[in-house]
């Protein structure tokens, strides 16, 4: 029987790739397996995968005719999972020896749907440790619990999947798919999702995920269209959130929330290309126009001068065509 699936999707990250699955190597055990998802690489991603197959225990290639993006690469993986417990990794990051040893004991000893751990940001020399933003260690907790509040981070601004385990039964049960096509905030509605419905979780002291940060291929060093998902993706989040029996509650958070992506694009919008600049204003104006107006003006109220004064800017431009249609 498998206890562990690690999902791992690849992109043209022949750079990395090796690093990545070194350190599959380290974890591998009898009862893991590694499941490699190679999303249509045009560089020697897929050769180092083929090797890979070959040379590593437990691992399991799966390859897209056509790149359709990270988190339908994760669904190929999820679909193509037998473990009790998944985990996800990216490819171009990397996992401390015995890392997942670690995550299928605290999934054990837990008992929980899902685990949260900590990770290592490395931005080239830099080292940095990322908590996750829940205080109880240790200790099973429901997740709506970890929502709120509305004006602080909590664990539904923390949302790499790959700073989890997460038992088989959420797959069961539907929850732990991503939103197929999405490009880039894949993460945003999974993690809500997982803390509106999920039963059980617990945040553990494991710090063995090291995130890559600043590789030139990543989306979110790329000034194109897949970066405007974003959108796509909290309009999920809105329109899930809102049939939630509790959404009085909680839909002031997924609007703030939603509120401060749009506010950090617009205040690095000089790395889009000319027109998907454009486009960024036309669909983030229509997107708080789409907003319960009466939780966006309490936002925009409680928010610094700075960002309050620049959404309020954007709620004011005229809509257009391709902004209304977003």
């Amino acid at each position: 029987m498998v206890t562990l699936s690690v999902i791992v999707p690849f992109y043209n990250v022949q750079t990395y790739a090796l690093d990545t699955l070194g350190s599959l190597r380290a974890n591998a055990r009898e009862d893991f397996e590694f499941i490699l998802v190679d999303d249509a690489s045009t560089d020697g991603t897929a050769d180092i995968l083929r090797r890979a197959r070959d040379e590593i225990p437990g691992v399991v290639l799966r390859r897209h005719e056509q790149n359709q993006g990270l988190a339908t690469a994760r669904n190929t993986g999820l679909d193509a999972s037998r473990g009790r417990y998944v985990t996800f990794l990216d490819g171009d990051d990397w996992l401390a020896p015995g890392h997942c040893a670690g995550l299928v004991a605290a999934m054990d000893r837990l008992g929980c749907d899902f685990i949260r751990t900590d990770h290592v940001q490395c931005t080239a020399r830099s080292r940095t440790v990322r908590r996750v933003p829940y205080g109880l260690r240790d200790v099973p907790a429901h997740p709506r619990d970890a929502i709120l509040p509305v004006t602080r981070t909590t664990s539904v601004d923390y949302p790499y999947a790959w700073a989890g385990a997460y038992h088989r039964r959420l797959v069961d049960r539907g929850l732990l798919h991503f939103t197929d096509g999405l490009r880039t905030a894949e993460d945003r509605p999974w993690i809500w999702r997982l803390h509106r419905e999920a039963e059980s979780f617990a945040v553990v002291g494991l710090l063995g995920v090291f995130y890559r940060r600043g590789v030139a291929s990543s989306l979110t060093q790329i000034g194109d269209l897949r970066q405007l998902d974003f959108i796509r993706a909290f309009d999920q989040v809105l329109e899930e959130t809102a049939r939630d029996p509790e959404a009085d509650t909680l839909l002031p958070k997924a609007v703030r929330t939603y509120c401060a992506l749009i506010s950090h694009h617009l205040a690095t919008m000089s790395k889009f290309e000319p027109a998907v600049a454009r486009r960024l204003l036309d669909m983030s104006s229509a997107a708080l126009h789409r907003m319960p107006q009466d939780i966006l003006k309490e936002t925009f109220d409680s928010m610094d001068t700075d960002r309050s004064a620049r959404l309020r800017r954007l709620r004011r431009r005229p809509l257009t065509g391709a902004g209304a249609a977003a």
